[in-house]
């Protein structure tokens, strides 16, 4: 028998992405060697920005840039190179853009690192959305903000996006991840689709080693996918005139 899905098979859908790679970030081996379609987010000009890329792509993941935006809280110093902030010029926001999607290899859409306050405003985000548009990359909403207008733009300008629906890792302890794999997998049984961000760095070996053990139950309910097999794909209509 062919390996194709059985027709009584699970239907729904579950995307995991991971943050933060670009930075030779502890937990890099592990999250690249788990057993599932994942969508690795990599920062842009750290020195192992490009090797990350192409590694996970090598493995088969999805790559996507994770853009450094600037968050309400926060030292813009935590960004890292390259970050869109809120007082930069149009022309500014777009160069960045741009520089940071050529420096990441593969990425066939963008994601936002923090960004509690450039995602909620407009004049930003109509930049970021319509270099998307431009280049026919997708867009998550890490949703760091309930303000967010990632969806509402993207919605409005045809371009394809998704959100995400939980974090593992905002705390580093085993326990925590844990339980946020608890409440990922209750949402699981609500959704269709189901979408949750980890990351490399402190958390990244604990966050993988939850991944794992909770693999085999998750696929009981859903099929893992890639982030571009989530995406909500706005019809804009055309003006008729």
């Amino acid at each position: 028998m062919p390996s194709t899905q059985p027709p009584n098979g699970p239907t729904k859908q579950v995307a995991i992405v991971i943050d933060d790679f670009g930075n030779n970030m502890e937990g890099t081996a592990e999250m690249l060697s788990l057993p599932i379609p994942l969508t690795v987010a990599v920062m842009p000009f750290l020195p192992s920005t490009k090797q990350d890329a192409q590694l996970a792509h090598e493995k088969g993941h999805e790559v996507i840039l994770h853009l450094p935006m600037e968050p309400v809280r926060g030292k813009k110093s935590w960004l890292g190179p390259g970050a869109i902030t809120t007082d930069l010029s149009n022309d500014e926001i777009r160069k960045r853009v741009l520089a940071a999607i050529e420096d990441v290899p593969y990425a066939i859409g963008i994601n936002n690192h923090m960004g509690s306050k450039a995602t909620a405003d407009e004049r930003v985000m109509k930049i970021v959305v319509e270099i998307c548009k431009e280049k026919g990359l997708i867009l998550l909403d890490s949703k760091t903000s309930s303000k967010s207008l990632v969806g509402k733009i993207a919605g409005q300008m045809g371009v394809p996006y998704s959100e995400n629906q939980l974090f593992f890792d905002d705390l580093y302890t085993y326990s925590h991840i844990s339980k946020q794999m608890v409440k990922f997998k209750k949402l699981i049984l609500q959704k269709e689709t189901s979408i949750a961000i980890g990351h490399v760095g402190p958390p990244g070996k604990k966050t993988a080693q939850v991944i794992k053990e909770a693999i085999p139950s998750i696929q009981k309910e859903a099929t893992f996918v890639s982030i571009s097999k989530t995406m909500k794909t706005p019809t804009v209509k055309k003006d008729e005139s």
